[in-house]
């Protein structure tokens, strides 16, 4: 893990087309901007884990459809 120290209104660069600014910081708390391009999602952690559990769990028993369909 890379682990900056960055400052309200600094910024980092990851690759060529993301940036993340610090625009605020309030006790323990940081509040970031990310700019990146549309086609890149972004989502906080929990959000992310949640919708991995929900494609998991939609996707049980998809490994058998083409049985279900039957095989020509």
């Amino acid at each position: 893990m890379l682990v900056l120290t960055r400052k309200t209104g600094e910024a980092i660069k990851i690759g060529d087309d993301i940036e993340i600014t610090i625009v605020s910081t309030n006790g323990d708390q940081v509040k970031l901007g990310i700019d990146a391009p549309k086609h890149v999602d972004i989502h906080r952690k929990e959000i992310y884990l949640s919708i991995q559990e929900e494609n998991e769990s939609a996707s049980v028993g998809v490994a058998d459809v083409f049985n279900l369909l039957g095989k020509k």
